[in-house]
């Protein structure tokens, strides 16, 4: 099959380095510290925060640190498979990753003997998931006012057709090809997540990652703009 035309256009119009469209809000649920919905192109994506509150489980008690929870799950009707089980291994295993990325971004020194709740469903799924949660939790977090060293984001690059390619959906994922899942600190310049699920010669893996990095970083623009014009709506609920 072939994904990018002579013209070098992907099957959904866009060129191998543009993204697919972003859109996002915060405060969605109301009765959540904070929440967010997120969306890349077709995969939508809502994370609801509760917390800093204090722990349950005093077993699980970090010194000095906050202990931060991730669950996340997919919607029965987010893709076509509807055998897909709640806590299948797939969906413990993103936790783990996710939990780990919010971890380096949320500032847990200054929240002793406390947790934090992350829950994230995946209401649309076409590519990016993974990507998308984060993101969406780096929103809700900010929108609890959890306090961050800085955003967390990230975004996903693959190599289909000898061609890098950014941000893939579903089925430029499921062609085969590398795909390389980036997470940053944009401000701090630090990588927080790196997953790849293929081999790839080293020059091309530093291509590909480069552009999953440029990516993130479109993304924390985009997060940064969000936060702000939320900002402003607060300050003029206030002002009225």
């Amino acid at each position: 099959m072939e994904y990018i035309n002579p013209e070098g256009l992907r099957l959904d119009g866009r060129r191998f380095n543009e993204m697919r469209q972003i859109l996002a809000e915060v405060g969605v649920v109301s009765k959540a510290d904070g929440s967010a919905v997120f969306e890349m192109g077709n995969t939508k994506v809502i994370a609801a925060v509760y917390g800093p509150r204090e722990i349950q489980n005093k077993s699980q008690q970090k010194n000095g640190h906050a202990l931060v929870l991730c669950e996340y799950s997919m919607a029965h009707f987010s893709t076509g498979d509807r055998r897909r089980q709640k806590n299948d291994r797939r969906s413990t295993e993103l936790s783990l990753v996710i939990r780990q990325t919010m971890e380096a971004c949320i500032l847990t020194e200054l929240l002793p003997h406390s947790q934090i709740d992350i829950f994230l469903q995946v209401l649309q799924a076409d590519g990016g998931t993974r990507s998308a949660c984060i993101n969406a939790a780096t929103l809700a977090l900010a929108d609890a006012g959890i306090p961050l060293r800085d955003l967390a984001v990230s975004c996903s690059a693959g190599y289909l057709n000898s061609t890098p390619l950014l941000d893939l959906n579903y089925v430029e994922d499921s062609a085969g090809g590398a795909d390389v899942t980036v997470g940053i600190l944009p401000k701090l310049d630090k990588v927080t997540l790196l997953q790849m699920d293929a081999k790839l010669p080293m020059e091309t893996f530093e291509t590909v990652f480069a552009l999953a990095s440029e990516g993130c970083k479109a993304i924390a623009e985009r997060v940064r703009e969000v936060l702000q014009e939320n900002t402003k709506q607060l300050e003029y609920r206030r002002a009225a």
